[in-house]
């Protein structure tokens, strides 16, 4: 098992840009914004300092950034590569970089921005774009770990976007202080929290790396694969579903019709160990195709079926897709499902399952002591007795 180093943004350097967007010391420079109605037209575009808005202003605007950068790492957090063809010529790379150094000042390229956002964006909702451009010294760290203000080597320019729905508020009754009575509230348009966002350049290492940038997804099921392409030129990663599918694929591929009870709890289990020594690294434990066959190895596959895993984790998964441990349901439990019956057990206790035949029937077999209960009914412990 791996976990990226260095490459990628981890929890400690995300957790540090989100520092910037505090309300009595935040760093940002200058915002763009539009709002988007359900015809996908803009109808206004906004391009102001932070310090022009009323204070309930800035502390909305500042709770949308903060909230840009929440969420696990490797689920709502995603760091991205740019493919080499969009860093030539007039690649997404290119083109977000210049916007970048722009300062979102320039209107030209901010419309552009804007336009390439709605045409790719799925949906027929109302929506708020919001830009935001800023400058960070970065302090330098001791070999105590200690931060040093005095130290700065590192200017970390960014820009930082973010997608958010506008609804229609919930109907509801109200106090109507001029009419002194309860009566129905007048229903307004509100900016939900942020959809998707995106942090560019990623603050890789604790610096600027503008090869890469950290994707932000509300809901990890729904990644908008076309607008990735579109606003990034990359190839959308699988979500938490669909590297659990492609992960049970791999297992069913490699094993076939020896795939058994033994093999699956041994490899719940050693993927529950890896996570639980690497539960302080910063970074996602990745499965690769390298680290799937140790896996597999390890958990009693024979050689002789691993031969050729690297060629069928290419078919199954993609060539350079990577699979977050993390995610696997695997990890939180073990199921066992037969017809019309489902089995839940604590990854601790997968141990205690087997299963033998009985009565000439393959049967699944979990010792129980006291303490058991049917529906919240406490039940006795029933012994054969011979007839």
């Amino acid at each position: 098992m791996t976990q990226t180093k260095g490459e990628n943004m981890n929890k400690t350097e995300i957790s540090e840009i989100r520092k910037l967007f505090k309300k009595d010391n935040y760093r940002i420079d200058s915002l763009a914004a539009c709002y988007v109605d359900v015809d996908k037209e803009k109808t206004f575009v906004l391009k102001e300092a932070l310090s022009s808005f009323s204070e309930e202003e800035l502390l909305y605007h500042l709770g949308i950034f903060h909230k840009c950068l929440g969420g696990t790492l490797g689920k709502n957090l995603i760091n991205m590569e740019f493919p080499l063809e969009a860093e030539f010529g007039e690649g997404q790379q290119r083109f977000l970089l210049n916007l970048r150094d722009s300062g979102l000042k320039e209107e030209e390229i901010l419309e552009k921005f804007f336009d390439m956002i709605i045409a790719s964006y799925p949906g027929s909702d109302k929506y708020y774009i919001v830009a935001i451009h800023g400058n960070y010294d970065v302090p330098g760290k001791g070999k105590d770990g200690e931060t040093l203000d005095d130290a700065s080597e590192v200017i970390y320019e960014y820009m930082l976007c973010a997608i958010c729905p506008v609804k229609l508020s919930k109907a509801a009754l109200g106090y109507d202080v001029s009419a002194n009575r309860i009566g129905e509230i007048i229903r307004d348009w509100i900016v939900e929290a942020p959809e998707k966002a995106f942090l560019f350049p990623a603050f890789n290492d604790r610096g600027p790396d503008i090869h890469s940038l950290l994707y932000y997804t509300r809901k990890p099921e729904e990644l908008f694969p076309e607008f990735i392409e579109a606003v990034f030129g990359a190839t959308s990663p699988l979500s938490p579903a669909s590297q659990t599918e492609t992960f049970n694929n791999l297992i069913t591929e490699t094993l076939g019709n020896e795939v058994s009870l033994d093999v699956v709890q041994r490899v719940q289990e050693n993927i529950s160990e890896v996570i639980k020594q690497c539960k302080d690294v910063p970074e996602p434990v990745e499965l690769t195709s390298y680290e799937m066959k140790e896996l597999l190895g390890k958990s009693g596959v024979e050689k002789e079926k691993l031969e050729n895993f690297d060629e069928t984790f290419k078919e199954v998964a993609g060539e350079k897709a990577t699979i977050i441990a993390n995610n696997l349901p695997v990890v939180k439990q073990l199921s066992i499902k037969a017809p019309d019956i489902e089995i839940k057990v604590k990854p601790e206790s997968a141990s205690l399952i087997s299963h033998k035949l009985v009565d000439g029937v393959l049967s699944i077999v979990i010792p129980v002591g006291e303490g058991v209960e049917v529906n919240g009914i406490p039940v006795k412990h029933m012994e054969n007795k011979e007839q």
